[in-house]
Parts: structure tokens; C-alpha cells; sequence
């Protein structure tokens, strides 16, 4: 099947042959032809299979085939007729990309508004009107909030990376964008994801209407060109181990995924000590840093770009060799979008996943996920320390807001690296109930206790940062005012 037999207009078909391609992906033979019957669509695909042009293409068809309505002639304005969601900026950058590219023939308008960047540049865009707009939930919600965009004639909403749209945070924000457009039976709604949990797919289906549910492949799965290996590995050696397989393969383009902000910028420092050229792009970088690392990583002149699961959604870099783990996620979708970002566009490419043995659960969790194991090998003077205990990972995913606490792990009985924890006795029960009472009293030095006032009351102190939650260091048990989380979803955006 080619593209011709898709019902694209010769513009559209121009573009895409402009891109060098010939015949559609799987999703997009399946996908296309229904969005273009203007039903809504729910759809799954491995990553890397051509989503973004799976939407892309026939919403270009439909906004051109169905002229904008009389009243916003009349007014002389270009109202935003498309929206589409994304939950990082690197996405919505590229979701913006492909709708120029592909629409370059025809008479539409886009624009692309995010985080990390002035808005006042985006606001004399959005003055000047545009027919498609690609954005990332917290902006969007910034300009509605000065009235300085206007969605109540978006006609078609498309929720890009869906999974992480409305299971991570976002689904207050996502909840709050609705409120703004159309109700949902004026416009064509469209979800795509590499992921769909069974509660996201529940959740999905009451946003939708009668949506036409299409799957590639079965869920949660990683594309058959990606060689997939774990190297068990000692914690305090991984990036020893890193050093060595980029060195002695001649790497030159690796992508390495960290777990937080911060190991990321100290994993890239230390690379650099190694002799690698590398950078770090992550939540906290400004706008101007992340678009300057990945143009260095694309051209060559970095080697080493190290990412936070911020990158696993939205990076498109052509024939990607290498993908490294240098720390599993938590949540094991984030695992399939990671790895996701080679073996794309039918390009071959390999993953590999550096995995001491605090990860061993983790490695579980991805393994039922997949549905498979996962090829085990252990590199010549690399081998794990059988006497090594697990740990508690005390930093996982970052939470929906962007930040980079997570929830510890329990300690886990080693299956396969180490001995594991001991069992549990009365005496060490004693002992960490008197550690724990210990790390209360320090947590509590320099307070007093209320004293009786006047009438025999207690004199009460205002209230101070000692009412706010608490945050507790796992060791030293000293507390910490927990910051105020406002708003939903990532402070990507």
C-alpha cells in the first residue's frame, strides 16, 4: 500500500514524498483513513513507528477540506481550529515540526507554545491567529489565563503520549483545557501513545466519543528492531563500566537515561572527566540549554547526551544507535519509551541496561510488563560483588510536578546479584525502633514545649514553616519544609 491510496490531497502526498517516504507505516495505514471519516481515534503504537504522522496528515486534510466557519470570516480572525497537546517541550517541538513540514504546500498556519521561553513572542503569534496550535498543558493554561488565546472553536483535539498526559498529574490541567473548548460532541477527539495501561485506556474512553480503538501491536511492547541486554553491574562501577563500553565500541552517539536532575548533570561531569564529550538535558536546564545540548547531540559534537525520562518522550534523532540505562525507571512504560528512542522509522538500534542489584525489582517489573526476559550478561571484570546488600532507592521518577523526589523502594530479598537483607530479628527490630526515636529527638533539638500562659492556657506560637508538612531525611531524620505544589502535571511547561 502507498501513500496515493490513502485519500491524501496531492499536497499532502508532495510533502511526504518531499520526506523521502514511499508507504505508510502500520499505523498509519490503519489510522489515517479513519481520522479522515472524522470518527475519534484511540491509538497504540510502538514508539518510533510514525505516530506524529499517523494525526498529522489527515488532520492537514480535514482543516483544508473544511474551510474555517462563517462567523470567524466575518470577524476577520484565524481562530485556532486545532489543538494538540503534549506533555514535554521537546514534544511539542517536534509535533510542530511535522506540522510544518507536512503543510508546507498548504495555506495553514501553526504555531508552538511552551515553557521555558518569553511569552510575550508567543502572544503577538497568537494575535496574528493560527489555524493549528501545539502546546504543552501549562502554558496553555498561562495564556488562558490572560486571555491571550481563545479556544472556543477548536474543532479537533489530539492528546499526543496520552498515557502520560492523563496518568501523570495532568489530568487536572487536561480537565481545565476541556472547560475551554467546544463540548465534545462539536469536535474530532484524538489520543495516541506507545502506552495504554488498562486504567488509562478506561479513563481515555470517557473523554472520547464511540472512539474507533486501534492497536499495531500488542500494548506495552518494544519494537522487534531494538537488541535488548542487561549487564549486571555493581552501583559504584556503572559508570566505570559506561566509560569503557563507549570507549572500546567507538560509540558516538549515545543516549543515557538517569533516573534524576541531578545524577544526570553529575553523570555528565563525570564523563566528561572520562575524556567523552557530553551534556545534560533535564527539567531544570532553561529552554536555550536543552535546544543547545540536542543540536550538539544531532551534529555530532556531543557524544553523550545524559536525559531524565523528560527525554524519552519526544526526542526524534535519525538512526540512534545506542540507548543506555544507566538507571531503570520506576514505572516500567517509561522503560519501552526509552529505549523507544532507537531502532526507529525501521532503523535497527540496541538498548542496553547497566543494572545493580537495588534494581532487581524494577528489571521484575519491566520483564512482566514486556512480557519476556531480558538477555543477561556479565562483562569480563565487571562481575557483581555477591556480598553487596540491596539498598532502598531513595530517588525514583520524578512526581507529576516535575521534581525529582521519589518514593523509596522497599528493601527486597536479592534474587540474583547479591545475598540480599538479612531477615528481620527482635533485635534488629529494637534497633531500628531506637535508631527511628533517635532521629525524632534530633529532629526535634532547639524546641520547647507550649508553656501555661495567663488564665492557665497554653500560649500558642504563630504559626511557622514547623506547621507546614514535613519532610524527613531517611537517615539523620532532621525535617524540612515541604515546598507548596501548585497546579498539575510537569513544570516542563
Amino acid at each position: 500500500m502507498s501513500f496515493d491510496s490513502l485519500g491524501l490531497s496531492a499536497e499532502l502526498l508532495r510533502a511526504v514524498s518531499e520526506q523521502g517516504y514511499s508507504e505508510p507505516t502500520p499505523i498509519q495505514r490503519k489510522a489515517i483513513p479513519i481520522i479522515l471519516q472524522g470518527l475519534d481515534v484511540m491509538a497504540g503504537a510502538q514508539t518510533g513507528t510514525g505516530k506524529t504522522a499517523g494525526f498529522t496528515l489527515p488532520l492537514l486534510q480535514r482543516l483544508s477540506d473544511k474551510p474555517a466557519g462563517a462567523d470567524a470570516r466575518q470577524r476577520g480572525a484565524r481562530p485556532i481550529r486545532a489543538l494538540v497537546l503534549t506533555p514535554t517541550r521537546e514534544l511539542a517541538a517536534q509535533v510542530a515540526e511535522s506540522v510544518q513540514t507536512y503543510g508546507r504546500h498548504l495555506s495553514m498556519k501553526s504555531a508552538v507554545i511552551f515553557g521555558g521561553v518569553k511569552i510575550n513572542p508567543q502572544i503577538d503569534t497568537l494575535r496574528r491567529g493560527v489555524d493549528i496550535l501545539v502546546a504543552t498543558p501549562g502554558r496553555l493554561l498561562d495564556h488562558a489565563g490572560q486571555r491571550t488565546v481563545d479556544l472556543s472553536q477548536v474543532e479537533f483535539l489530539i492528546l499526543d503520549e496520552a498515557d502520560r498526559m492523563l496518568d501523570m498529574g495532568f489530568i487536572h490541567d487536561i480537565k481545565r483545557v476541556l472547560a475551554l473548548l467546544p463540548p465534545s460532541a462539536q469536535r474530532q477527539n484524538l489520543l495516541f501513545s506507545a502506552t495504554f495501561s488498562d486504567d488509562i485506556k478506561r479513563l481515555a474512553d470517557r473523554l472520547l466519543n464511540s472512539p474507533e480503538l486501534i492497536e499495531v501491536a500488542p500494548r506495552n511492547t518494544t519494537a522487534e528492531r531494538i537488541g535488548q541486554v542487561v549487564h549486571p553491574v555493581d552501583k559504584h562501577r556503572k559508570r566505570e563500566l559506561l566509560s569503557h563500553m563507549i570507549g572500546a565500541n567507538d560509540w558516538r552517539q549515545v543516549l543515557v537515561f538517569t533516573r534524576t536532575k541531578h545524577g544526570a548533570n553529575r553523570l555528565a561531569q563525570q564523563l566528561e572527566t572520562d575524556g567523552l564529550s557530553a551534556a545534560a538535558i533535564h527539567g531544570n536546564k532553561s529552554q536555550g540549554a536543552r535546544t543547545k545540548a540536542l543540536a550538539g547531540f544531532k551534529k555530532g559534537d556531543v557524544r553523550v547526551l545524559v536525559a531524565t525520562d523528560i527525554a524519552a518522550r519526544g526526542l526524534d534523532i535519525d538512526q540512534l544507535p545506542h540507548v543506555v540505562n544507566y538507571e531503570l525507571p520506576n514505572v516500567p512504560e517509561d522503560y519501552v519509551h526509552r529505549i523507544g528512542r532507537t531502532g526507529r522509522a525501521g532503523k535497527s538500534g540496541e538498548a542496553v541496561s547497566l543494572v545493580c542489584v537495588d534494581e532487581l525489582k524494577l528489571l521484575r517489573d519491566i520483564e512482566r510488563l514486556l512480557r519476556r526476559d531480558i538477555r543477561k550478561q556479565v562483562l569480563p571484570g565487571y562481575d557483581p560483588d555477591p556480598s553487596i546488600r540491596a539498598e532502598p532507592i531513595q530517588n525514583g521518577r520524578g512526581n507529576p510536578r516535575g521534581n525529582d523526589r521519589g518514593r523509596s523502594q522497599p528493601r527486597q530479598q536479592s534474587d540474583g546479584y547479591g545475598r540480599g537483607r538479612a531477615p528481620a530479628t527482635k533485635a534488629t527490630d529494637r534497633s531500628s525502633a531506637s535508631r527511628r526515636e533517635s532521629g525524632s529527638q534530633r529532629a526535634g533539638e532547639g524546641r520547647t514545649s507550649p508553656k501555661p500562659g495567663g488564665h492557665g492556657h497554653v500560649r500558642r506560637k504563630p504559626a511557622d514553616s514547623r506547621s507546614q508538612p514535613q519532610h524527613r531525611h531517611p537517615r539523620s531524620g532532621r525535617g524540612s519544609q515541604r515546598a507548596p505544589l501548585v497546579g498539575g502535571g510537569f513544570n516542563d511547561d
